[in-house]
């Protein structure tokens, strides 16, 4: 009879309850530490204070979440051309790297180049690896294991059962980490490097989202000092997208990475108004960049006047033609209108010193400088050169029709400027109804006089319903760095939605990205996915149909019904089931909806709300389903949610969406027709 000692499952047990005490440990140690004698001032102290608290907070042991999952036992000692690893050694794959009291570690983080065999070994390729194991969890607790001989080749090949039931699992809450269940194709990409931009295109339920919050993860560690300096942001369609991933990098230590829409990102006046289709499409075209770049360098002024300097008995004078030969060459330059106008006092300036060092004088830059802040040269450069506020440009060029047609002539046609221009006087920036693209074309023009900041790394998710213009802004905030960009040519559901990646990479500035596909679906079932492909051919024709690689095939009905009672009758079917409900309706229809529930006495939440073993129940808007995800779904009058949408295509694409958000289910209700694409 084996004793617990004898038994594997009991010793890995034991090295999770060491595991865990050593992260205690560590975490103790960094509580404990005395500051007082390293810090010379209380700024210091403050600064050290704050990465101390990061550095704690990063050290949390989450109870519910497994510290490893995996372990690799490696078949030789290091070599030359061996993997790294030592004859006997084994590792264990966790969230984060975990040491005992002399410094071994006792889990390696996922993302040291030592774990990546856990995600790329095969039999095929074993990578030196004698043996994976997989560990199962209930909740906290280690409860299974399963093994591969990966150099065994008696040992048929074999579906891991743990990995289908991790990935699987019904969940409640925010999105969680995939760590333990990374596939070799994104591992790739999340492994690629710092230097260059990633896009991903990948179907429902294929990971891309998880893919670049962990791609954010192991460029962190892998250039933890580089982007410490330059920052990293992550870019989502919305504030309930975002409050659904936001936990996922906590989970695996990073807490670091600001997280953002686009509607942020351009907050330079406040969005009050909202555009016409036709107006929206027109503003957030490229073309407008050129329109605003006319726009404020029109400003510029050819000077008429010299610039007479006067300094104690003498008189400098710096000829017009002169200062037409400043200004040129200042444009022809090409840079931001701000530098510029910034540079031409200094410019003036060293004109009149070459001529006092031609008569003799020997000035010096102290001297440049009290010429250029002389009250004759700023007159000239107010004159020449007037500063220019980005908001009141923009709210010129959208009431002034003479200006716009001034600006745009030859870039926008009558109908397209007709199209963008108020018909109502403003006043003010402050009292003007702003939309979201108007916002974006403020952030353009702002960029014109002045540089905006550039991060190390940006991720920008549900990419492919960004305009031109929103490219552009998010953009010039990785000039200098790189970006992982996200998304889906067969769910953009705006009129502007982008057709290519190649085109919406050119207007990020990112023309040379390599662009990964991934079509292997892990979390939606195969005969839902089936069913929302029959829309591919009529909204993204080309495209490479999702192919689920789930084991269980879900469950999937379609029913006619009679109201709204019946609608809440499939919830509550539902919710026998483990895990979160989702019920996905037209944006027109959830009032009458939330009534229905709310007479049944059935309890939910609104998307973006955190769900609880109590109420797993969310009540979500067609706009607003994108990049959700939940274990079923009750989709409410497809035909409703085609037709709440400006045209057909993009009718067709929201109700893609809708389709492809359950992981295990998917009851389809309706008392109209279905769309006859679904037939």
């Amino acid at each position: 009879m084996s004793t617990p000692a004898d038994d594997p499952l009991s010793r890995e047990r034991s090295h999770l309850s060491a595991s865990r005490a050593a992260l205690r440990a560590m975490r103790e140690d960094v509580e404990s530490l005395d500051i007082s004698d390293v810090t010379a001032n209380w700024v210091n102290a403050q600064i050290l204070e704050h990465q101390i608290g990061e550095r704690i907070k990063a050290l949390a042991d989450l109870s519910d979440t497994p510290l490893f999952f995996g372990r690799l036992d490696y078949l030789h000692a290091p070599g030359a051309e061996q993997a790294e690893g030592a004859e006997g050694e084994r590792f264990y794959i966790g969230r984060r790297h975990v040491h005992d009291a002399d410094g071994d570690p006792m889990v390696i983080d996922w993302r040291a180049p030592v774990s990546q065999p856990f995600y790329r070994a095969s039999k095929k390729d074993p990578l030196d690896v004698g043996l994976r194991r997989r560990f199962g969890y209930t909740g906290g607790d280690l409860t299974a294991y399963e093994d591969e001989h990966l150099s065994d080749p008696a040992e048929a090949a074999k579906t891991s059962r743990l990995l289908q039931q991790e990935i699987e699992r019904p969940r409640v809450g925010p999105m969680r980490d995939i760590v333990a269940t990374i596939q070799p194709e994104q591992d790739e990409i999340v492994r690629s490097g710092l230097g260059g931009t990633v896009c991903v295109q990948g179907g429902p339920g294929t990971g891309k989202t998880a893919v670049g919050l962990h791609r954010v993860a192991y460029l962190l560690y892998a250039h933890r000092e580089r982007l410490a300096r330059t920052g990293t942001l992550v870019i989502g369609p919305n504030r309930s997208f975002l409050h659904y991933i936001e936990q996922v990098l906590p989970a695996l230590g990073e807490l670091a990475v600001r997280q953002a829409t686009v509607d942020d990102l351009v907050a330079h006046v406040e969005v009050k108004g909202a555009d016409e289709p036709a107006a929206a499409v027109v503003k957030g075209d490229a073309r407008m960049a050129r329109v605003l770049h006319r726009a404020v360098f029109s400003h510029v002024t050819m000077p008429a006047e010299p610039v007479v300097v006067v300094r104690g008995s003498r008189r400098w004078r710096v000829a017009a033609y002169e200062l037409e030969d400043i200004v040129r060459e200042l444009l022809d330059r090409g840079i931001r209108y701000g530098a510029a106008r910034e540079a031409l006092p200094q410019r003036i300036a060293h004109a009149v010193l070459v001529q006092m060092e031609r008569s003799g004088e020997a000035p010096d830059d102290r001297v440049q400088d009290a010429v250029a802040r002389n009250s004759a040269v700023k007159a000239a450069v107010k004159a020449i050169w007037p500063p220019v506020d980005p908001a009141k440009l923009v709210l010129r060029l959208l009431t002034d029709a003479d200006f716009l047609d001034a600006q745009a002539e030859g870039i926008l046609t009558e109908e397209e400027r007709k199209t963008i221009l108020w018909t109502r006087p403003v006043r003010s920036v402050r009292s003007a109804k702003w939309s979201p693209a108007d916002a974006v074309l403020i952030d353009e023009a702002t960029d014109l006089v002045r540089r905006t900041q550039s991060l190390g790394h940006v991720v920008l998710d549900e990419a492919q319903d960004l305009s031109p213009m929103q490219y552009r802004a998010v953009g010039r905030r990785c000039t200098t760095g790189s970006a992982t960009v996200l998304g889906d040519l067969a769910q953009g559901t705006t009129p502007w939605a982008t057709r290519s990646w190649q085109e919406a990479l050119a207007h990020l500035g990112k023309a040379d990205a390599v662009v990964e596909e991934l079509t292997a679906g892990f979390r939606v079932p195969t005969d839902v996915i089936t069913y929302a492909s029959r829309l591919l051919p009529h909204i993204a024709p080309g495209l490479t149909p999702v192919a689920s690689v789930r084991e269980n095939p879900g469950s999937f009905e379609v029913r006619q019904v009679t109201g709204d009672a019946d609608v809440v009758a499939e919830c509550l079917r539902a919710l026998r089931n483990e895990g979160s409900i989702g019920l996905i309706a037209a944006d027109a229809r959830v009032p009458a909806l939330a009534d229905a529930l709310a007479a049944a006495g059935l309890g939910h939440l609104g998307p973006g709300e955190e769900t609880t073993p109590e109420t797993r129940l969310t009540l979500v808007p067609a706009s607003l389903a994108k990049g959700l995800e939940y274990d079923y779904v009750v989709l409410d009058e497809p035909r409703a949610v085609v037709d709440a949408e400006p045209d057909e295509r993009t009718g067709l694409r929201r109700l893609y969406v809708a389709l492809t958000r359950a992981v295990s289910g998917l009851t389809v209700t309706h008392t109209t027709p279905l769309p006859p694409q679904l037939a």
